[in-house]
């Protein structure tokens, strides 16, 4: 079976395109899972992506690196199932339906009508989850979106109630009124995970102002200082630092005074009184507004102490309102102070702020300001640049509101969840006790509702008539509380809206009606260990034998997100971590470090990378070009540069490899004996080495370091074994050399399948009868790898190294042979076999080894005259003379002795006189950290004259393929040779007549010219049989 034609250039889109039409021919992804049916399994789980629009070139980015190491874990005879999934709710896709329908506000999609609009975000998923299957299939990922579990079907549904209701039966949810971060564009709380999300923090300049706070019955100010004016309207107190030190600064302008804190007084005021921040406790203040009215008996307006006041910046002195901080609330419940919340769920305030009612609060701070100001409260305003949180999916500012939501308590179980995370091998290690162990550490408890309408919604039913309240778990118990058959509800809203039951609390006639919120989107994703699977419902022992899984992978902002999600709803239901590996990725950023945006104009559509330079082309550049928890810049050069170096370099290979077993018509021979020549025993103990190392960098989640091994020995086997077994390829057909480099094709398609599985998978089947690289096992090393043989050889690569530089330097040709090179290498000892490879590399007829580079030295030994000048005065030319007269090198031996020499009668030490080193005019040497090559270039006329036979050869080579001849085409040659050229030719004539195919070489006119030593030569090329 021939091997070829191979097409020398590689041209991968279209390669890639026939692929996939080969594996889906031979239904190629079902034949691996056939395959490995009932091995010990090896889990995976699928970050569901959401599907609310299109994905980009990250989502490659994440999907590629989800793929390598299951391919990977296949291939080593594990089942690895690969489901897919799809996180079809919340407000992302409730965002995108928005835009299409033109609404912006809840109200409007109340209007429109919540069963439609929810039936809109459906197929909005399923319109988008097509381009997401077509970008998993062509990017060679081979995750099974053809049986992914939807996180909107009613068995997914149904088992994220059952796991609400587990925590419900463990006291873990409850209702309660906090302040949490809330977006008044979607109407609804976030949860604290949320706030962790890439962009949501952003450097905004927001106006802060210092305000007056007049003291009942002292003629004196508090000093208040906030960057929030909008919550100035709900002020119930001032909080002071308790052991801070504050003054009484007089006034200037005829004002009253002002009390501050002393760190934060100018450094020019007049301080009339010193105070401890707890003296000041209990003293009442003048509202800043009285448009609320507050509560019966409300204790407000007062000087309260707070631990959390510092004097980094501001005045000393915070203004308090409950309803719109975490520490204000706290210190609120603490002093029992009135909350007075005036904002709607658009983050606006209400009717009972009629100056400002349908206004979003912080477009209320200019008026405020200027209402402050014109009552003479205003001491001073100014820009205040801080990082202040948006919606992470539309990017409006948040407030912190205090409202009534659903939470779980994560935070009395924050020792489990640590607990669990010392079981985690976090890639990198650092996130573990970093990023998300501080995280874990700080944790609180999780706002779980959503005021919202596409999500799962919250399973609790409230009686109309009492409150009570019941969790349901499943569709079974929703129906017999009804004695209804509810199977096909959409288990959705408003569907589930509209099941009511009576209230089954003895005695309580009242109606049980489901509450309003729908769940984060954050838990459906997080239960999908069990909802994929309908857990308890069905499938319990698939997923008692999938739990946990082995890997996941998602960017590393994931850990505030999914990787939070999956731990905390599965450690508070099956107490277990549910993975027990992940792996963390960086951005994608554009060539000069910048994030891709549309604005930018720097996005790369992923489509036009696979369409003009291939899948596996962005995948080896994904894995070979860092760790993927640093930031990945990626332009189009780099991938070109990154598959240049590895991919066209073995396809290279590849393609001369099958171009010359075709010619010598070579077939695998399992019967053949091992090899005994140096160079194919170095590569397979390479080939045996890379085999280990890349399964060690795999086994460890380590992509780049096993690119990194497959790179090295790709690089060996085309620029040192190829280069220096090529004739025995084209001269001698050593069969030895054709089962050498098919055993490394072979072997390293196999490892380089995980990697790029289109080019891997052409390459393999091109070279053997199996259907699929993909259906073959994970290579072994055969105890080949010769640690002695590898350390040679490395020494001869780079003593070649050094050689081509010497050569480079002296200008000497690399086709002229020389007759000698000289080499210092340190203790490396180097077999005769491989001493045959220096010779013939570095094209010279003997080497010679050296101990020291003295040999290779002339000296010159100078007088410092800035020294001797003043000590030896005019006698200082006389030693100049001595030293040029005397034996350089021997004054250097002395030098280096003893430390000094004599010289015409003077002892002269080495601070006084200057060594020089001088290359001999003869050799050609260079020198890297105590190895060396020396050149000899001198050359006598067998040498120009076997240099001139080499230089005609490359001439005669190049016109045959200027010529069109095939590789094989034998010719006839006819030369304008001088006298001198014809005894070259007559001299090596064998020699020539082997390397160009020549039956023969004849002299006379030509028809065409070369070139040989810059003399133009006339020649005839005639194709013969």
């Amino acid at each position: 079976m021939p091997f070829g034609p191979v097409d020398p250039d590689l041209d991968l889109p279209t390669l890639e395109q026939r692929r996939l039409e080969r594996w889906k021919a031979d239904d190629t992804i079902g034949a691996t899972r056939r395959l490995r049916a009932g091995s010990e399994p090896w889990i995976f789980y699928e970050g569901p992506p959401t599907a609310n629009g299109r994905p980009g070139l990250h989502h490659v980015w994440a999907r590629v690196f989800k793929d390598i190491y299951p391919r990977f874990q296949t291939m080593r005879g594990r089942d690895v199932p690969r489901k897919g999934g799809w996180d079809c709710h919340g407000l992302p896709v409730e965002l995108e339906v928005e835009k299409e329908l033109g609404l912006s506000t809840k109200q409007e999609i109340e209007e429109f009508g919540i069963a439609e609009f929810n039936q809109r975000c459906r197929e909005s998923v399923q319109r988008y989850v097509t381009d997401w299957t077509a970008l998993t299939e062509r990017s060679g990922v081979w995750i099974d979106t053809a049986d992914a579990y939807w996180t909107l079907d009613n068995s997914y549904v149904e088992s994220v109630w059952w796991l609400i209701r587990q925590l419900w039966d463990k006291g873990l949810l409850y209702e309660g009124h906090k302040v949490s971060p809330f977006c008044g564009r979607c109407g609804t709380a976030l949860s604290s995970h949320e706030l962790g999300q890439p962009d949501v923090y952003r450097d905004v300049v927001d106006p802060s102002v210092y305000v007056r706070f007049p003291i009942v019955d002292r003629d004196l100010d508090l000093l208040v200082w906030t960057t929030t004016p909008w919550t100035l309207i709900s002020n119930v107190a001032a909080a002071v630092g308790p052991d801070i030190d504050y003054v009484r600064v007089a006034s200037t302008d005829g004002t009253r005074d002002l009390l501050m804190a002393a760190a934060l007084a100018p450094e020019d005021a007049t301080v009339v009184e010193t105070f401890k921040g707890s003296d000041l406790v209990g003293w009442r203040y003048q509202r800043p507004f009285d448009t609320l009215t507050p509560p019966a008996g409300s204790d407000g307006w007062r000087v309260v102490a707070a631990e959390f006041v510092t004097t980094d910046d501001g005045s000393g002195i915070v203004h308090l309102a409950p309803a719109f901080g975490e520490d204000d609330a706290a210190v609120g419940r603490a002093e029992k102070l009135p909350v007075l919340n005036p904002v709607n769920g658009n983050a606006a305030f209400d009717e009972s702020v009629p100056a400002f009612t349908g206004t979003f609060v912080k477009d209320a701070d200019r008026d405020i300001i200027a209402d402050l100001d014109a009552r003479g409260l205003l001491v001073r305003e100014q820009a205040y640049e801080h990082s202040y949180p948006h919606c992470w999916r539309c990017s409006t500012p948040l407030i912190y509101w205090a409202k009534t939501s659903w939470f779980v308590r994560t935070s009395e179980h924050r020792d489990l969840l640590m607990r669990e995370n010392e079981r985690i091998e976090w890639h990198p290690e650092f996130i573990k006790h970093g990023r998300f162990g501080k995280w874990l550490e700080g944790n609180i408890d999780w706002a779980l509702s959503r005021d919202r309408y596409w999500g799962t919604p919250l399973p609790i039913w409230r009686c109309d008539a009492n409150g009570h309240e019941h969790c349901i778990g499943s569709v079974e118990e929703l129906s017999a509380l009804t004695s209804r058959d509810l199977t096909e509800l959409d288990l959705h809203r408003p569907h589930v809206d509209n099941i009511t039951f009576t209230c089954s609390t003895d005695g309580c006639s009242g109606t049980m009606r489901r509450v309003a919120p729908v769940l984060d989107a954050w838990f459906d994703s997080g239960s999908m260990p069990s909802a994929q699977r309908h857990h308890p419902f069905e499938n319990a022992d698939s997923f008692n034998g999938a739990f946990p899984a082995d890997f996941i992978c998602e960017a590393i902002d994931q850990t505030r997100g999914w990787f939070y999600s999956l731990l905390a709803v599965n450690s508070l239901v099956f107490d277990s971590t549910p993975y027990k590996n992940v792996v963390c990725l960086a951005l994608i950023v554009d060539e000069n470090g910048q994030k891709m945006s549309k604005s930018r104009g720097n996005v790369i559509a992923p489509f036009d990378i696979f369409d003009t330079l291939g899948a596996d082309a962005l995948r080896w550049y994904f894995f070979s070009s860092g760790q993927p928890w640093t930031p990945r810049r990626v332009f189009n050069d780099g991938i070109r540069e990154a598959t240049r170096q590895t991919l066209l370099t073995l396809w290279n290979v590849f393609s001369f490899f099958a171009t010359y077993a075709d010619l010598d018509g070579w077939q695998p021979d399992s019967s053949a004996t091992a090899p005994t020549h140096v160079l194919d025993r170095w590569i397979l103990s390479e080939l045996d080495d890379t085999v280990a190392s890349v399964t060690t960098a795999l086994e460890n989640f380590d992509a780049l370091g096993g690119s990194g091994r497959i790179a090295k020995f790709v690089d060996d086997l085309s620029n040192w074994y190829v280069r220096r077994s090529r004739p025995r390829f084209w001269k001698s057909s050593d069969a030895a050399a054709h089962a050498t480099l098919y055993e490394c094709l072979t072997t390293i398609s196999q490892v380089l399948a995980p990697f790029c599985p289109f080019l891997a998978d052409e390459i393999y089947t091109t070279l053997t009868t199996s259907q699929s690289v993909h259906l073959t096992d994970w290579p072994v090393a055969k105890g080949r790898h010769d640690a002695s043989l590898a350390e040679q050889m490395d020494a001869a690569r780079r003593l070649v190294s050094l050689g081509r530089s010497a050569r480079t330097d002296a200008k000497m040709k690399v086709r002229q042979p020389l007759s000698r090179a000289l080499l210092l290498h340190g203790g490396t000892n180097l077999d005769q076999a491989i001493e045959a490879e220096i010779k013939a590399e570095l094209n010279v007829k003997n080497l010679e080894r050296l101990d020291s580079l003295s040999g290779l030295m002339g000296w010159t030994v100078i007088p410092n005259f800035r020294l001797l000048g003043p000590r030896l005065g005019p006698r200082v030319n006389e030693i100049k003379a001595a030293l040029a007269d005397a034996d350089g090198s021997a004054l250097q031996a002395q030098l280096a002795e003893n430390g000094w020499i004599e010289i015409a009668g003077e002892r002269l030490t080495a601070e006084e006189v200057e060594v020089r080193a001088e290359k001999h005019a003869d050799l050609a040497l260079v020198e890297d950290d105590g190895w060396a090559v020396a050149l000899d270039l001198e050359l006598n006329d067998e040498l120009r004259a076997e240099g001139t036979a080499r230089e005609l050869v490359r001439a005669l080579n190049d016109a045959r393929k200027s010529a069109g001849l095939e590789i094989a085409d034998r010719i006839a040659v006819t030369i304008d040779a001088d006298e001198t050229l014809r005894s070259v030719i007559e001299t090596h004539r064998e020699t020539i007549t082997t390397e160009i195919l020549a039956r023969s070489i004849e002299f006379g006119n030509g028809d065409r010219t070369i070139e040989i030593d810059g003399s133009a030569l006339s020649i005839t090329l005639i194709r013969v049989d």
